[in-house]
């Protein structure tokens, strides 16, 4: 958000109605990139994306389902500022949170070598791949319900 204005207002748009093909290839995208992904860890991928890019609705959908799959308040709290949160998350889940970042906000760096290198050490290739597909995946979900304006609160975890 820029100059302290809100982006929630504005033109709204159902985006599976008015896209219905690009939806429907979007939900098989979805479905495979999270093939082989241990679900609490691409649940704290999906929200820590969403909090990136600001996403109200992505947030609501993610932090829901993590709690449906047994995630602690503690950590969906703590989640934006993990680095901070000592042993409160897993070696191998900040891994995927430092790629989640660098994939997610590309700098002038893009994703930095130790980034890449130290998820790497902590996931087998084909399982690094998926969490890369996920990573891109949300995002894409995310430019989606930001520019259509999709508004949280009604999504149940059943609804997915």
């Amino acid at each position: 958000m820029t100059s302290g204005t809100s982006h929630a207002h504005g033109p709204r748009m159902e985006f599976a109605k008015a896209a219905p093909e690009v939806y429907k290839a979007m939900v098989s995208l979805d479905t495979a990139a999270r093939k082989g992904v241990d679900p609490a860890l691409a649940e704290l991928v999906r929200t820590r994306a969403s909090q990136l890019n600001h996403c109200a609705f992505c947030i609501d959908m993610h932090t829901k389902d993590a709690r449906a799959a047994g995630e602690s308040e503690e950590r969906l709290y703590l989640l934006n500022a993990w680095e901070e949160a000592g042993d409160l998350y897993t070696e191998k889940e900040q891994a995927a949170l430092a790629l989640t970042e660098a994939v997610t906000v590309l700098t002038d760096d893009f994703v930095p070598d130790e980034v890449y290198e130290r998820a790497a050490k902590h996931f087998e290739e084909q399982e690094l791949a998926q969490v890369i597909a996920l990573i891109f995946t949300i995002n894409a979900w995310n430019r989606i319900g930001v520019t259509t304006r999709m508004t949280p609160g009604a999504y149940k975890p059943a609804d997915h």
